[in-house]
This record gives structure tokens, sequence and C-alpha cells, in this order.
């Protein structure tokens, strides 16, 4: 089945055919959480859909070398990245506690969270204070070419003189002078000679809980620098797939890419790829509208805005029906209606054990299976390939009830088609039968009521059923037999 597989490129603004710098192999980094607090569902929305892209890549054989950091250092809570305290120390003083007893704290948190969430670890997971030797190396890269300067101990990178020989706003498509117009004073102002430019070394305060000897004094590395130094250390001077949320290509990515430019005269990323924002009933979530909530939350309806909670998969199901580059609204009515078709979904899938071929056929599966694979090569188009196999469920539904025969062959297509692109590709799980032994359980039960029939035991057949029943399991009596599902 050759298909292209098309990538949207925000570097270029247009879908392109993904075409792999060093095929099989491909890289591909993802700005990972800063560990000072829980992990939020931005940063669940973001993991999710770049497991969905890993998953994907690895099924079409590719050899994925997939790189997400943590970053435990040089984050300070202005965003543009030097300005404000750092937000481990700050967490850290105000918890009296050692800066990393708070990074091992938040880091567990959020590894609990991607696995309840079945996103498959990356290869591997860099931390910020693990590599402040390569970020040293580079600002003295970045210096020896002429694109940093140092004052007091702090060393920043000089945007106008960059942006003399290269475009500095490529990422977005702004140009330098607008971006100088809308640039407020930032904290250090004083001591940069122009308004854009950004710390790659900030000189630390005696009282600065993380800092490193350099050889311009005792400091720390910018919160840009740590992404440029561990993605080049992995991944090369240039790797294809660069991701994260929308929110850093302004400034982080832009940042990232004026620095390995700088150093080596290279864009980083073949293909920059960006995720979406979350909203609560059309407004943006954010603390300070007070319509957020963590992913525990989520799960036990512990929170002022849903009416009820919501099993891991079913959000990361819900998260699928919406495609990555889209906004994605938590609402009551959006949640509720995910929630029905997620169990219709694997309901369908609980069904393919049972499922008896017939010698003719009234469905040819393979335009499906093309389909599927479409809608995942056009970006990874989630909600398409989830409408296929609702598909696939209706026809499952169709071959069990007896409205449909399926033979042999399509039967085996149905089967791998569903478990492929829901298991493996889409990464959901079964929550209700998450017991691989269920299905060999239930029909042993069903077996004990079919004799319980045979030696006219009605009253032991009719506990049997309702005991199911009631723990969500309903059996169906036909000529051919007595099957099971899940209501």
């Amino acid at each position: 089945m050759e298909q292209n597989l098309f990538v949207y490129n925000t570097l270029t603004r247009k879908k392109e055919v993904f075409t792999p710098l060093a095929a099989p192999h491909v890289g591909m980094y993802v700005c990972g959480p800063t560990v000072y607090s829980d992990a939020h569902m931005g940063n669940c929305r973001t993991y999710i859909s770049f497991d969905l892209i890993f998953r994907y890549l690895t099924h079409l054989g590719y050899k994925v070398r997939y790189v997400r950091n943590i970053t435990d250092a040089g984050h300070l809570e202005g965003d543009a990245g030097d300005e404000g305290e750092d937000k481990i120390s700050k967490k850290a003083k105000l918890a009296q506690l050692e800066p990393m007893e708070i990074v091992q704290k938040y880091s567990v948190g959020f590894h609990e969270v991607m696995q309840i969430l079945n996103t498959l670890p990356p290869s591997i997971e860099p931390t910020a204070t693990g590599h402040i030797i390569e970020q040293i190396e580079l600002v003295k890269e970045i210096m020896a070419k002429g694109y940093a300067y140092e004052v007091n101990g702090s060393i920043y990178f000089d945007v106008e003189k960059y942006n003399q020989t290269q475009d500095y706003g490529i990422l977005n498509g702004r140009k330098l002078e607008d971006l100088l117009t809308n640039t407020r004073d930032l904290g250090g102002q004083d001591e940069k000679r122009g308004k854009l430019d950004f710390a790659l070394w900030i000189k630390a305060k005696p009282e600065h809980l993380m800092q490193w000897p350099s050889p311009w004094g005792n400091g720390f590395p910018g919160w840009h620098l740590e992404c440029s130094a561990m993605s080049n250390k992995y991944l090369g001077e240039q790797f294809d797939i660069h991701g994260g949320g929308m929110d850093l290509a302004p400034t982080h990515h832009t940042n990232e890419i004026a620095q390995n430019v700088a150093s080596c005269g290279k864009n980083p990323a073949k293909y920059w790829v960006h995720t979406n924002m979350l909203t609560v009933n059309g407004q943006k979530m954010s603390k300070s509208l007070g319509n957020s909530f963590l992913p525990h939350e989520l799960f036990s309806g512990n929170n002022n805005i849903l009416s009820k909670g919501y099993s891991p998969m079913m959000v990361r199901f819900f998260m699928m029906q919406a495609h990555y580059r889209s906004t994605l609204d938590f609402g009551n009515e959006a949640m509720e209606a995910s929630e029905k078709g997620f169990k219709r979904l694997m309901t369908a899938v609980s069904l393919l054990h049972s499922l008896k071929s017939s010698a003719t056929s009234d469905v040819d599966i393979a335009p499906i299976i093309e389909r599927c694979y479409a809608a995942m090569n056009d970006d990874f188009n989630s909600p398409v390939l989830i409408a296929e196999l609702f598909e696939g469920a209706r026809i499952i539904n169709s071959v069990k009830d007896g409205k449909m025969k399926i033979d042999a062959n399509n039967l085996d297509l149905l089967k791998n088609m569903m478990n492929t692109f829901v298991f493996e590709i889409l990464g959901l799980k079964d929550e209700q039968a998450d017991n691989d032994d269920l299905p060999k359980i239930l029909d042993l039960i069903v077996s004990l009521r079919n004799e319980a029939k045979q030696n006219k035991d009605y009253a032991t057949s009719d506990k049997i059923r309702d005991g199911l029943q009631k723990i969500g399991f309903q059996l169906k009596d036909s000529k051919e037999g007595t099957n099971w599902s899940k209501i």
C-alpha cells in the first residue's frame, strides 16, 4: 500500500511529504515538562499527540529515536527565559526542600500520568542539569561565531546581528521590526544590546539555589539553550521532527533555531510540528480563568467544570477525536458523547473473537483499511481514522447479529485492522477487559450456564445470566449458541 505520509510543517506553513534525512532512521525531539508542578492537561494533550506520531512512524517501519527532555533548571518565571525566579528554585524555597526533591516528586508524578494515559516512554529522556557541560560548550561556539556577548558574567544572544544574515522570525513568518515594536522591556534589559536579545547563560546571585561554574563565573543555563544542547547531542545538528505545544513556537522554538543556525549553520529540524491549545466550553483553559483541572481531577470528577469523572482511556480517546492541530474543547456534552463512542468501539472490538466466517461475504474490508492509512498519512488525522474504525464496529455488530456475512479472508483483515489501529496506533486499552484472559473466563461461564440449561437447572442458568448483566455483560441466546457482549 504505497502512500506518502504528509506532515504539516510550521516552518513552511504547509503539508509536506515526510522524507527522513536518513531513512529508515527518524530523529524526533519534543520539548518536555518543567517539573516544578503537576503535569497539566495541556501537557497530556501534547504528549498523547506525539505518542500517536511515534507509534505510527514505528508502525510504518521507521526506527525512531524519540527524545523528550525534562527541564529541571533554568526555566524562569517569565517565559522569555531570562526574567523572574527559577520556577523549581522558587518552589523549593516555598516548600523548604532541595530543588532536586521538587524535581523528583514532579518527575515521578509526570511519569505516572503518562503511564496511566498509555503513552510509550521516549527512547531518551535527558535532563537539563545532566547536560551543563554540553550547554557551556554550545555557548562557547555561539560566542566564537560572534553571535553572543558577555555582560557581567551573563551571556546574551545578539538577535539583531544574527538577523543581518539570517531570518530570526522564520518559524512564525514575523519581521524583526514587528517583533521589536511588540516587545516589552524585560528583566536584565539594561545589560542587553537589543530588546529581543535573550540569555544563553545567566550569572547567579549568591542566594540562587542552582548554579554551576563556567568560564564566565557561577551561573545557570538559559531555558532555550537546554533543548538545543540536548537535541544536538542525541540527534545531531539536524534531525527530522521537532515538536511541542504551539505556545513554544514564538519564543522558545524561534530561539532554538537561532542558536543552532548561529553555532553550526543549520536549522535543527526539517519538520516543526505543533499541537494546539485546550479550551473549556469555548474559553482558553487557564489557571487565571479558574477553568483548568489536573489529570487526576478529570479522572476522579473532582473538578467544578465537568459533571462527572472520565477514565484515562476515555480521555485519550476524546483527545484523539480532535486533530492535534485543532483546538480541543472540554465540555459535558462532548465528553459524554465521546464516552458513548469509546464504549461502542471497545464493545465491538471485544466481539471480534466470537465472529464466525461464512463462505461468502457482504463486505470488502480492504478499502476501509486503505482509508485508515489515508487518514493517518494525512498529517496523522486521528478523527478521520476513528470514523473509519466506527465503520468497522458497525460491520462487527452486523455480522454478530446475523445481518451480514463475512468470509474468512475479510474476517482476518477486519480483526487485523481493528487490533492494529485501535491498540497499536491509537494506543487505546479496553479498561473493562484489561485482563487478556477475560474472554476465556466468560466463555467458560457461558458453557457452565449451557450445562445448567441442559440439566434443566433453570434457576442456576438465570442466576448466571442476571449476575453477568449486573456487572455489565449481556448474554444472547440463538440457534447457533450463546454469545456474550459488554453492555
